[in-house]
C-alpha cells in the first residue's frame, strides 16, 4: 500500500498496458521528455524508447487522424490533447471518422483507439484551458466516452480503455490530478459501462461524474445537517449510460438532482433528466433539477468559484426539492397524486385512476 495521485495512477495504467501489449503507443505534444503538462506520461519514454511515446507538432488532427490509420492497421494509440478546448481543431476527425468508421465499414474495421482529454474547471485557468466539453462526444453515436473520478477508477478505467476495441473519449478532470488515494496497484479492470453509488441515502439521489463528485459527496455531508439523507451516484461512463444503476437509485428516493460543471443549457444533465423522467415518473416526488455552470463563457481565475458548482447551490437545490415535495403531495391533480405515490398497485401502467 502506497500514496498514488490520480495522475501517477494514469501513468501506471499506460505503463502496465504498455508493458503487457507491444502495440500500444503513447503520442502528444510535449508527451515525450517533458512528460505531458500534467506530468502524466513521466517516465514512458525512458522505458518504452521514442518508437512508442513521443512528441508531436502542435496540430492535434494530425495527432487523431493519424491515431485512425495507425489503430485501422493494428496498433492501439493512446493520444493526448493537451487540453480540453485544444481537442476542437480535431473535432472533426473524432466524429467524422473515428466514431464511424466501424458502422462505415460493417463492422470489419474497428479502432482501438483513446483520446485522453483534460478537462474541467477548478485550476485558476482561463476559458480554452477549462471547458467541459462532454456534450459534444456524448452526443455523437459511435464514441464510448468516460470519466473517472477516483484514482482506482483512473488506473482501472484507463485500462479498460486501452483494452476497448472501439473508440474511448477519456476525460480526466485536470482538477484530480494531484488528488491522492492510499492503495495498491494494479487495481481489478472494471467494466466501462457501469455506474458507481459512492455514498447511500434515502431521501434524494445526486447524480455526477468526474470533477463533481467530490462535491457531491460534500454535499451529502453538509446536507445531513439539513435533514436530507443524500444517494451519491458517480455515472463514471457517459456513454453508454447506465440506466439500470440510476433508475435503481431514483426509484429509491424518489428525488434527484444532476449536477456538471459544463452550462446548463443543452448539457449532458438535461439527456440524464430527460431519462429519469422517463423510467421514473410515477415514483418521482418532484422534479428533476439540474446544478451545472452558468450558461456564459468560462470565467476569469477569480471569478470560476462563482461559475462552478458549489456545495452551497446544490444545498439550496436539495431545499427546493423538499418545496416541490410538499407542494406535490398538496396537489390535487391525479397525476401529481400517483407521481407522489410511488408504491401506487399500478405505478407502471401509465394509467392514473
Amino acid at each position: 500500500m502506497s500514496e498514488i495521485s490520480f495522475a501517477e495512477a494514469l501513468n501506471a495504467a499506460m505503463r502496465d498496458s504498455m508493458r503487457e501489449n507491444p502495440d500500444v503507443v503513447v503520442y502528444g505534444e510535449d508527451v515525450g521528455q517533458l512528460g505531458g503538462v500534467f506530468r502524466v506520461t513521466d517516465g514512458l519514454t525512458a522505458e518504452f524508447g521514442e518508437q512508442r511515446c513521443f512528441d508531436t507538432p502542435i496540430a492535434e488532427s494530425g495527432i487523431v487522424g493519424t491515431a485512425i490509420g495507425m489503430a485501422m492497421h493494428g496498433a492501439r494509440p493512446v493520444v493526448e490533447m493537451q487540453f480540453d478546448a485544444f481537442a476542437y481543431p480535431a473535432f472533426e476527425q473524432v466524429v467524422s471518422h473515428a466514431a464511424k468508421l466501424r458502422n462505415r465499414t460493417r463492422g470489419s474495421v474497428t479502432l482501438p483507439l483513446v483520446i485522453r482529454i483534460p478537462y474541467g474547471g477548478a485550476v485558476g485557468a482561463v476559458e480554452h484551458h477549462s471547458d467541459s466539453s462532454e456534450g459534444y462526444y456524448a452526443h455523437t453515436p459511435g464514441l464510448t466516452v468516460v470519466t473517472p473520478a477516483t484514482v482506482a477508477d483512473a488506473y482501472s478505467m484507463l485500462r479498460a480503455s486501452i483494452a476497448h476495441p472501439d473508440p474511448v473519449v477519456f476525460l480526466e478532470p485536470k482538477r484530480l490530478y494531484r488528488s491522492t488515494a492510499t492503495m495498491s496497484l494494479p487495481v481489478t479492470t472494471e467494466e466501462l459501462d457501469r455506474a458507481v453509488v459512492r455514498r447511500e441515502g434515502r431521501d434524494v439521489t445526486l447524480l455526477c461524474y468526474g470533477p463533481t463528485v467530490d462535491t457531491a459527496l460534500a454535499t451529502a455531508d453538509a446536507a445531513m445537517a439539513d435533514g436530507y439523507d443524500v444517494e451519491v451516484v458517480d455515472l463514471r461512463s457517459l456513454t453508454p449510460f447506465d440506466d439500470a444503476t440510476v433508475t435503481a437509485s431514483v426509484r429509491k428516493t424518489g428525488r434527484a438532482v444532476v449536477t456538471h460543471e459544463a452550462p446548463s443549457f443543452a448539457g449532458y444533465g438535461a439527456e440524464v433528466a430527460a431519462r429519469v423522467t422517463e423510467h421514473c415518473f410515477h415514483y418521482l416526488e418532484a422534479p428533476v433539477l439540474r446544478v451545472a455552470g452558468y450558461d456564459a463563457p468560462y470565467p476569469p481565475p477569480l471569478l470560476e468559484r462563482y461559475y462552478l458548482p458549489t456545495v452551497d447551490r446544490l444545498r439550496t437545490a436539495l431545499s427546493r426539492l423538499q418545496w416541490e415535495s410538499q407542494w406535490t403531495e398538496n396537489d390535487p391533480s391525479p397525476l401529481r397524486v400517483a407521481a407522489a405515490a410511488p408504491h401506487a398497485a399500478n405505478q407502471d401502467s401509465g394509467v392514473v385512476a
